[in-house]
């Protein structure tokens, strides 16, 4: 590893990644690595960029299929409490890109503002999230951004405002490598109030969806004016299965997966479901799990 000569005490090679995910599958990283500071996560970005070694971030792992066989390259963990800082100044909830986006809502309830407590259910971190514009069926996490701070592929620190990132269903446009940090402008509201819209969020979610039950994963966007898992029950698909990987019940939308489960038996089944949903419906379900 001598690219990584001086930073070999925070990487490793042929890491688990079924570790690092909740579906916990998928074979090795080539390298790992879980820097403690910016400037090492910098430097491993630079050290990549220059001897052209595939880099991927990995965040809380709730959205993500690794492969069986592992990946190539360099996998970054934002782990560290450098990455996961929360902030409160006024109106403003500021995160790092690697806080559990779980814990910034709760600090934001605590504080009495308004603005994030609808995507409460929603697992992983304020990166991940930002990326794929989570967020619930009345709201999304971008509609609060006020500031993001990126790092881009090459090594570049730049900050962009609200203005200057456009959000959509399911999408942004904050492309870049990593997001260091978020800057949330939210309305002072009553803390009671806050947390019963919450609580209230929770019971719901908890009676039909496997939430934050690691060994599950959602999996498909809602098309315009559907629901993914509506389109899935009407093709007959529910409860199907290959493998040790099986739609949830409740909620087809859904995969868990069991003992003996593997990446490639979730491969099939969402393969499955998308070729029966289109032949049923002619709907053409686009996956929101990410697949490396």
């Amino acid at each position: 590893m001598s690219w990584l000569s001086g930073l070999q005490h925070i990487t490793r090679e042929q890491e688990p990644l079924s570790a690092h995910t909740w579906l916990r599958l998928g074979g090795p990283a080539q390298f790992f690595a879980e820097p403690t500071t910016i400037e090492e996560l910098t430097s491993l970005v630079l050290r990549c960029h220059e001897n052209q070694v595939p880099i991927r971030l990995i965040g809380g792992g709730s959205n993500l299929l690794v492969p069986d066989e592992g990946v190539s390259g360099l996998v970054i963990s934002l782990s560290a409490p450098a990455f996961g800082q929360i902030e409160v100044v006024g109106q403003d909830v500021i995160a790092g890109g690697g806080a559990k986006l779980a814990h910034v809502i709760s600090t934001s309830v605590r504080e009495g503002l308004a603005g994030l407590e609808h995507l409460a259910s929603i697992p992983g971190t304020i990166g991940a999230a930002l990326h794929a514009n989570s967020g619930s069926r009345t709201t999304d996490i971008g509609q609060g951004l006020w500031e993001v701070t990126v790092l881009t592929r090459t090594g570049e620190t730049v900050t962009r405002g609200r203005d200057d990132v456009r959000f959509s269903y399911r999408n942004s446009s904050l492309n870049e490598l990593v997001i260091l940090s978020a800057t949330f402008r939210l309305e002072h509201d009553d803390v009671g109030e806050l947390n019963r819209r919450m609580q209230k969020l929770w019971i719901i979610k908890r009676a039909s969806h496997p939430t934050g039950q690691k060994g599950a994963c959602y999996v498909f966007k809602d098309p315009l004016g559907m629901t993914a898992d509506g389109l899935i029950e009407q093709s007959g698909l529910q409860g199907a299965s290959v493998g040790g990987a099986q739609l949830f019940d409740r909620d087809a939308n859904f995969i868990v997966v069991g003992d003996g489960a593997s990446s490639s038996d979730v491969k099939q089944l969402i393969q499955q479901v998308r070729a029966q949903v289109h032949e049923q419906s002619g709907s053409d379900l686009e996956t929101s799990i990410e697949i490396w």
